[in-house]
């Protein structure tokens, strides 16, 4: 596994370990959605991380974990391609790096496999969410996104979403659920959603990323249904059909078939 050749890099003390997959780096975002999208020389490990737990499939997650802890680089490359080509494949580094492209967006990830539950008039007190969210967790469902309204005359909304392949087993916690630990007016399904994110280090030192997100989907007429931000990324759950063409605008928007300027 990609794991073990990083821990043995790791022992070495060596100056990066190359991880040989099926492409020739890491790209802004998939290539078969967005044609024009850049292979990136070099991408933070904190970046890696959260693309590939947004759905990006270049790498597994723990061992860009592990390379991260043990401060190991990693380079990843073309298993296919012509060890003498010009390739340099995409270095996985640390943010202290001078050399780093001074990009404020390094990519855009999504994810397909995502449905959404709403549970609709539950009382709006202390508890709540763990009424609703306990005995999913009880069942080792994930959930990813939650929202809850402000509540209105004693009563609120409470949305989450979960991996499509287990909306169903929610739905089925949630019924059984509801005259027990919670009483709502009603729960309402939606399985055709995706999650698409903006992911960037240069968020931290650029302002308006959030607002140019938005105004780039409404554009496009594209509702965003749920929002939830970290420090260096922004995700968004839209409804299924506009997923590529959200991207492809994304990734206009932002720039991102352009090399940033080293010193931007």
């Amino acid at each position: 596994s990609d794991t073990s050749g990083v821990a043995l890099a790791a022992a070495l003390k060596a100056d990066e370990c190359q991880i040989y997959t099926d492409v020739d780096g890491v790209y802004t975002t998939d290539p078969r959605i967005v044609p024009e999208a850049r292979r990136l020389d070099t991408v933070t490990f904190e970046e890696m991380l959260e693309m590939a737990s947004l759905g990006s499939k270049v790498l597994q997650i723990r061992s860009v974990e592990f390379a991260g802890k043990y401060n190991v680089r990693l380079r990843v490359l073309s298993s296919f391609e012509d060890p003498e080509a010009t390739s340099q494949g995409t270095l996985i580094t640390y943010e202290e790096d001078k050399h780093m492209e001074k990009a404020t967006i390094s990519g855009i990830a999504f994810n397909r496999d995502e449905a959404k539950i709403s549970v609709m008039g539950v009382e709006d007190r202390p508890g709540i969410a763990y009424s609703i969210l306990g005995p999913i967790a009880a069942a080792n469902i994930d959930v990813d996104m939650i929202v809850q309204n402000i509540g209105a005359s004693g009563h609120t909304d409470f949305s989450f979403t979960v991996n499509r392949s287990e909306y169903q087993k929610a739905l089925d916690v949630l019924s059984r659920e509801r005259t027990k630990a919670f009483k709502a007016r009603e729960i309402i399904g939606d399985s055709r959603i995706c999650k698409v994110s903006v992911v960037g280090i240069g968020m931290r030192s650029h302002t308006g990323i959030a607002s140019k997100m938005f105004k780039a989907l409404a554009d496009e007429g594209i509702n965003i249904q749920m929002i939830s931000t970290s420090e260096i990324k922004i995700s968004v759950v839209i409804d299924e059909k506009y997923l590529e063409l959200a991207v492809r605008v994304l990734h206009q928007v932002f720039e991102l078939d352009k090399a940033p300027s080293a010193g931007a």
